[in-house]
């Protein structure tokens, strides 16, 4: 994905440096205090395959990424918080902060080649969005893909049937997958029609998988090239204000 690629590495090494500037701000705390939350959130989630304790700038407060999901603890690992920490003087949230980094790894494995795009010819703005063909407001955006595309804004789909693999829904999107002209398949599909049933070596679980790992719970999940995650359905025109605002670089539709 390449759009705005100078503004999403400003971005991205925006959000890296507030974090450590942050952390900065407080004594470093013992790696023993690390060991025994790691140990205690161990002892709750034991099939975890990974978790990985840091500071936050909330001076007693750890943050544990838990793999997709983050949680916090006090630094003696006696108390366990669930929700975000925004920073009221400048508004920042910096709990999507950590996630978008922890996104931009996952991001490292993608391949375009395994999406379904539905792109103008020179987009100002490339946006995976996991979607759910069931889903009544992935419906809604699919619907008005050519606005999107008139915006600027590219949409490169991938796999999020939210009933899960195995679900009919995932099963359609296996069909439209394997379909020889995937964007009508897709679309018939989109606009209530069941598609022919197909099988073939397909991405739809894979995709599935990695969108639970990035945190996505509900569709359609707009995805930045910055590791920004926006949840749900937004308009043509107000999506395009919202990316020019994130990125900070306003784009004329080509």
């Amino acid at each position: 994905m390449s759009n705005n690629p100078m503004s999403n590495k400003a971005n991205v090494m925006a959000i890296a440096a507030g974090l450590i500037t942050a952390m900065a701000a407080f004594p470093t705390l013992a790696q023993d205090d690390y060991a025994v939350v790691e140990q205690r959130i161990r002892e709750l989630a034991p099939n975890a395959e990974s978790i990985a304790v840091s500071e936050t700038p909330v001076e007693g407060i750890l943050q544990v990424q838990i793999q997709g999901d983050i949680v916090y603890t006090s630094s003696d690992g006696r108390y366990l918080f669930q929700g975000r920490i925004i920073d009221l003087d400048t508004r920042e949230d910096l709990t999507e902060q950590a996630k978008a980094v922890q996104r931009l790894e996952l991001m490292k494995g993608i391949d375009e080649s395994k999406q379904i795009a539905f792109e103008p010819e020179n987009p100002a703005y490339e946006l995976i969005v996991f979607t759910d063909i069931d889903c009544g407001y992935c419906r809604k955006l699919h619907a008005e893909i050519e606005a999107y595309n008139a915006q600027g804004i590219g949409i490169r789909y991938m796999a999020f049937p939210r009933a899960g693999i195995g679900s009919n829904s995932y099963n359609k999107f296996v069909s439209a997958w394997c379909a020889d002209d995937q964007q009508s398949a897709l679309t018939e599909a989109k606009a209530g029609k069941d598609p022919e049933p197909l099988q073939c070596e397909n991405p739809v679980a894979e995709q599935y998988q990695l969108g639970v790992a990035m945190g996505v719970t509900g569709t359609p999940a707009l995805l930045m090239n910055d590791g920004q995650l926006i949840p749900g359905y937004v308009p043509p025109d107000k999506l395009k204000a919202r990316l020019e605002q994130m990125t900070g670089t306003p784009t004329a539709a080509e």
